[in-house]
């Protein structure tokens, strides 16, 4: 443009840009912002675009295409933010294409933006930066409420742009009065408060984490006595997801109640709009349900904030106080942004519980009931990992082939997330069926169990015993045939101690056509045989060898103790709450004479 509008000339403005200290680089805060408007919105761009003379500048972006995620930065040419910053109020487009007003803009070709809908983003004098703006790649119907929502994450991204502005200006004005610096300060604070609060609430995984994250990050700065995160849930009751920090009795009263109850929690969720009580007259007024809670705890202020979703509030975030607070401005704004924070991190925990539990599921779907076992006894466990996507592809199995005959298998399938899981599945099913229609030696199924998944193109990578437990074909007693593909040898348990069953060949999947053998060994009466994966001893803090010599020890000092306490003494003594990978554990005792 050669004629540019005075608006964009502005000297005013254009010094307020400079002293934002943004240039056409991520900033990390901004880019989560847009993140948290692309997923609150479910578009797949968003932008925090600040307009000088010649160019916008992209501080924040989310979904941007290539080169211009990197680049940070377009000409004028290319940009409909520009007509935020000349006309002062929103545009809102549906179809970029036909709409009179962007036509013809490049950005429509180079940029595919077709649906767009952008938010002025202001300084404290007024002055239109940019805009914070929602970008669809086709024609796009905004209803009210997404407008709604857009334009309070708007304000909320404006306080931050002041908060940087305020911090730089105090900065290269030392001279000013020492209230101004201290004010700066401040306002520098609750900037890195933000910025912390964006990177800590990321690697949060649950309500609870969040909780922990938001109390540590405005102790010190709004110094609260409580910090509460409640939901909404389907049916419109709220949840209450902090009831840890309250007293057990208080907890259990504001577990779950109706969102018409005068709460301040329910009522800013009700409303879509914070719900400030600087003293207890005001709470009285406001939310009298919660009146003798306040009294009862010795709170006497609070606030409460909406927590964001694409339809409308999901919960709300609130703070209370011991003593009456009046939230100034530059607080009201921090907890504004800190709730959009919250609600997307709220929304992460919620997703990964869902997933953990399905993955859960699916895994122990998979570990079919042990069959009926006389004359031996038989016990099996199976434990998700601590962390992570809980599943992986440890598995155990027990088939009965004939009168006191058993296959018994434990394996472990590389990975430790669902694909491991769908993998251990298939893996599982393969050698049930040669278990049943081929009646060969461990070895010789192993081998065709390998064959089988390179002839399907199955790319598995597996350990694996598989043993056939049986009468001893020439005298009194029982005996075992095994063959190792690099597992973990299971243990021989009797009165007198502990036997490896070693014999190890490469795991499976490792190289086409190799070679396996089968072993045996007689097994006494009243004895018992114990398979597990690596999952159960495997740790960071002390050597696989040393960990494997404590679980001999403490298995000989168990071989009395039913089968179920054994399994359970074994996982919890060497694996319990906080082992990092799936854990599968079989055993199985022959009769006593």
């Amino acid at each position: 443009m050669d004629d540019k509008p005075d608006e964009l000339s502005d000297s005013g403005r254009l010094t307020a840009l400079a002293d934002t200290g943004l240039e056409a680089a991520p900033d990390p805060a901004l880019d989560r912002f847009t993140d948290m408007v692309r997923t609150v919105l479910d578009v797949p761009v968003s932008l925090v675009s600040l307009v000088d003379a010649d160019r916008q500048i992209f501080p924040g972006a989310c979904g941007l295409g290539q080169p211009w995620q990197q680049r940070r930065q377009t000409p004028l040419s290319h940009s409909f933010c520009q007509h935020v910053v000349i006309s002062g109020t929103p545009l809102i487009v549906e179809d970029a294409r036909t709409d009179p007003r962007v036509t013809g803009n490049l950005a429509i070709t180079d940029l595919n933006v077709v649906g767009y809908a952008g938010m002025p983003l202001t300084d404290d004098d007024g002055h239109i930066l940019g805009s914070l703006c929602a970008i669809d790649t086709v024609p796009r119907t905004w209803t009210a409420k997404e407008l709604a929502v857009l334009s309070d994450l708007a304000a909320a991204c404006s306080d931050m742009l002041r908060l940087r502005i305020a911090t730089r200006t105090a900065r290269q004005h030392e001279q000013y009065a020492r209230a101004r610096n201290e004010s700066a300060d401040a306002a520098f604070d609750r900037s890195q408060l933000l910025l912390r609060a964006s990177v800590a609430l990321a690697n949060t995984s649950t309500g609870d984490d969040i909780v922990d994250v938001v109390r540590d990050l405005i102790t010190g700065s709004l110094d609260p006595a409580y910090v509460g995160l409640s939901v909404l849930d389907a049916a419109g009751r709220v949840s209450l997801q902090s009831g840890r920090q309250l007293p057990t009795c208080v907890a259990e009263r504001w577990d779950r109640y109706a969102g018409t109850t005068a709460t301040p929690s329910a009522l800013a969720a009700r409303i879509g709009a914070p719900v400030l009580l600087p003293d207890m007259a005001t709470v009285r007024a406001l939310t009298p349900d919660a009146a003798d809670t306040f009294t009862e705890m010795g709170w006497q202020s609070a606030a409460s904030v909406p927590l964001p979703g694409p339809t409308g509030p999901v919960g709300a975030l609130t703070i209370v106080w011991k003593q009456p607070h009046h939230l100034n401005d530059a607080e009201q704004a921090v907890l504004a942004a800190l709730a959009g924070f919250v609600a997307q991190a709220l929304q992460r925990a919620d997703y990964l519980f869902s997933r953990e539990n399905v993955a859960t599921v699916l895994q122990r779907a998979m570990l079919t009931d042990l069959p009926d076992p006389a004359p031996y006894e038989l016990a099996a466990r199976y434990e998700p990992a601590a962390r992570g996507e809980h599943v992986g592809g440890d598995w155990y199995d027990a088939i009965r082939l004939d009168n006191n005959h058993l296959a018994l298998a434990v394996g472990d399938v590389t990975g430790h997330d669902m694909g491991a899981a769908a993998r251990m599945g298939q893996l599982r099913s393969k050698l049930r069926l040669l278990l049943v229609d081929r009646h060969e030696p461990p070895s010789a199924l192993l081998r065709r169990l390998d064959a089988a998944n390179r002839a399907l193109g199955d790319r598995i990578t597996a350990t694996a015993v598989l043993a056939y437990l049986r009468p001893h074909p020439d005298r009194d007693g029982y005996q075992l045939q095994w063959s190792n593909a690099g597992h973990p040898g299971p243990l021989l348990i009797t009165d007198t101690g502990i036997t490896v069953l070693t014999g190890y060949d490469p795991l499976l999947g490792a190289t086409p056509r190799t070679p396996r053998t089968s072993h045996t060994a007689d097994i006494p009466p009243g004895a018992v045989l114990f398979f597990y994966t690596d999952g159960l001893i495997e740790t960071r803090r002390k050597p696989f060898d040393e960990r494997e010599q404590e679980l001999h020890e403490t298995a000989a000092a168990l071989a009395g103790k039913p089968l179920t306490q054994l399994l359970d003494q074994l996982y919890d003594r060497f694996a319990g709450d906080s082992h990092e990978d799936d854990v599968a554990l079989l055993a199985v005792r022959v009769p006593p004479l």
